[in-house]
Parts: C-alpha cells; structure tokens; sequence
C-alpha cells in the first residue's frame, strides 16, 4: 500500500475519531471501515490481525455502551465546545500516557472547557459530573474504542 493511500486510511480514521464526537455520525464505523479498506489492500497477517481484533473490540464496546446510560447531553448542557475540548485532551492523553491516558485526557478536557466558561472550580465539577451521567460515559468508551484501533493500526504500519 502506498503512502497516499496510508495517508488517506489515516485521514478517514481521524474523520471516524471526530465523527465520535459528533451526534448523528457514525464515527466508530469509519474508523473500522478505514482499517477494513487497509486490510482488504495490504493483505498480510498483521493487517487481517488488526482487522479482527478492531472488530472484536468494536463489537465489545457497543455491548458496554447498550449497558450505560443513553446520551441525553443537550439536555445536560454540553456543547460543541466541549467536544472539542473533550476529543482534544483524550488524543493528546492517549499519547502523553500511552493508550490509558484518553481516559483522563477526556475527562480533563471537559473539566477545562467548564472551567473556562464557568469560572469556578465547583461549578466545573459539578457540570463535569452531570455531562458524565448523561452520555459522557458512553461517548467515553466510543472514542477510547477508536484510540485503541487506530494505535493498533498506527503500530501496525509503523512496524511493517
């Protein structure tokens, strides 16, 4: 597989990524549908290896996401600004602390966000835990998904 066609597999996984962040786009099927195309035009055993453990997960995550809360985040207050925020901090904290570090990436990214536009610290938590029970959670477990799925790609390509 080329370069281009690398770059292009990358670009629709970060599509996918930011496609978690926003309602109504399936997010985590572009990041699977990028590793798909990736497999399907590199077929070695890494690829098919990465192919079938990004489906495994995939399908576990959506398991844990029927158990947690639906999302109700507009009625909790979140906005796009938070969003962004909140995908920020959990790419960047999926690399500062490799693969775990999403976790308090996104939810710092969220505190930061509150804390910004609200101006206190309680005020923070408090919205900070509120956006958690109304969605926060399962868009959590979405996008830590699809970090992990694209780490496993980018090591994939990285080593071959």
């Amino acid at each position: 597989m080329g370069a281009w066609e690398l770059l292009l597999v990358g670009l629709v996984i970060l599509l996918g990524l930011c496609g978690v962040l926003l309602p109504g786009v399936p997010g985590s099927w572009l990041v699977w549908a990028a590793v798909l195309w990736w497999a399907l035009k590199d077929p070695q055993p890494v690829a098919w290896s990465v192919l079938v453990g990004a489906t495994v997960v995939l399908f576990l995550s959506q398991v844990v996401r029927w158990a947690l809360p639906p999302r109700r985040l507009r009625a909790s207050g979140a906005t796009r600004h938070m969003a962004v925020y909140a995908g920020a901090g959990a790419l960047l904290g999926f690399f500062v602390v490799p693969v775990l570090g999403a976790i308090p990436g996104f939810i710092g990214g969220i505190y930061l966000a509150e804390r910004l536009r609200l101006g206190r610290h309680d005020a923070a938590r408090a919205s900070l835990r509120t956006v958690m029970r109304a969605g926060g959670s399962s868009i959590l477990a979405e996008l830590f998904t699809c970090l992990l799925i694209m780490g496993a790609w980018l090591g994939a390509v990285l080593s071959g």
